[in-house]
């Protein structure tokens, strides 16, 4: 007799085991396709209960305490991120989720690496009221992150350098001798590359990087903030790609930059989405909405391009690259990137 009460407890810590992340998936699928009348203020009574809300996010630390601020003074939720690469995040994810260790509950970084984690079946798909304001290009068809924001790639210039009437027109202008030791650009961008190369021709494009490197160099640096920075201060006077809202940021703070785009001019998405196995479901769906709706205008008042077109309509006048395409043709743009600017430039 005591042996079967044993073995039946042992079925039944069995079947919680088994039973308990299911439920939780369950019920995070509900919220994020109920749309009843009480949808916001079920998610903010269940996300006060929960109390806490840990997101991995590419967004600066300054940039990330405005909407820490807002979020917890609103929902009364503790905010969590932890900040890093792009890269840095899906690695990371990747690893907890093969350690079963689910311990996120949204992410907020670039499209590529968005794409890759619904390409894992990592993401549930949220049907937020707001979805209808956001602008449609922002939206994959399976709806598992959205474009919070637009992040334009841009040239910029440190203004007591360079000279605005110098400022390259084009690309064939940085083979020009006056460059040398002048030019800088960031080490992740093989995406902006490939998507150049795809616009402009490849044989062409590798050509003038190729002529670029050889004649004048390149300062190689990891990070567009980092880069921005870099040329505020005269180290480099002139950065291939920075990220825009930075470069506006720094300019508008008084510092001697200068930004534009050289044709043909790309943008990429920065997306938001809710882990399938959010250990806080309520707080991750609710900051899903927040994104798509309170934190749009706060994005504006930091230089960034909001998606939500209620809050600014989006007019842009170049192409944003695909993050499906990103990730078909990564690895081939990626090697030639490595081998043509990266190695041949000087690294730091």
């Amino acid at each position: 007799m005591p042996k079967l009460v044993a073995l039946l407890f042992a079925a039944m810590l069995n079947a919680l085991v088994l039973c308990g992340p299911a439920a939780a998936q369950s019920t995070l699928a509900e919220l994020a396709m109920y749309a009843g009348p009480d949808r916001t203020e079920r998610l903010i009574a269940g996300a006060r209960k929960e109390g806490v809300l840990t997101i991995y996010s590419s967004m600066t630390s300054d940039d990330q305490r405005v909407l820490v601020d807002a979020f917890g003074k609103k929902y009364g939720v503790k905010l969590q991120f932890w900040r890093a690469s792009s890269e840095s995040i899906l690695r990371r994810t990747l690893i907890e989720q093969r350690a079963n260790r689910f311990d996120v509950d949204a992410i907020e970084t670039s499209a590529a690496e968005m794409e890759s984690l619904h390409r894992e079946g990592m993401l549930q798909e949220v049907r937020s009221p707001h979805l209808a304001d956001i602008v449609p290009t922002a939206q994959r068809p399976h709806r598992e992150w959205v474009g919070d924001r637009l992040n334009i790639i841009a040239a910029g210039y440190n203004t007591k350098l360079v000279r605005k009437d110098e400022a390259p027109k084009s690309y064939e202008d940085f083979a020009d001798p006056r460059w040398k030791g002048r030019l800088g650009i960031e080490s992740d961008d093989a995406v902006w590359f490939g998507a150049l190369a795809n616009a402009l021709g490849e044989e062409k494009v590798v050509k003038l990087f190729r002529d670029m490197v050889r004649v004048n160099g390149v300062s190689v640096r990891k990070g567009h903030t980092l880069l921005a920075n870099l040329v505020v201060s005269g180290e480099v006077q002139f950065a291939l790609t920075l990220y825009h809202y930075k470069a506006e940021q720094l300019k508008n703070s008084g510092a001697p930059l200068d930004w534009y785009v050289i044709p043909p001019g790309f943008a990429r998405f920065i997306g938001t989405g809710v882990l399938k196995r959010a250990p806080h479901p309520h707080a991750a769906v609710l900051f899903l909405d927040f994104m798509l709706y309170e934190a749009q205008q706060l994005l504006v008042t930091r230089d960034f391009t909001p998606t939500n077109m209620k809050v600014r309509p989006l007019d842009l006048p170049f192409s944003v690259i695909d993050p499906a395409q990103i990730l078909d043709q990564g690895e081939r743009w990626t090697k030639l990137y490595d081998e043509i600017v990266v190695k041949q430039g000087k690294k730091r």
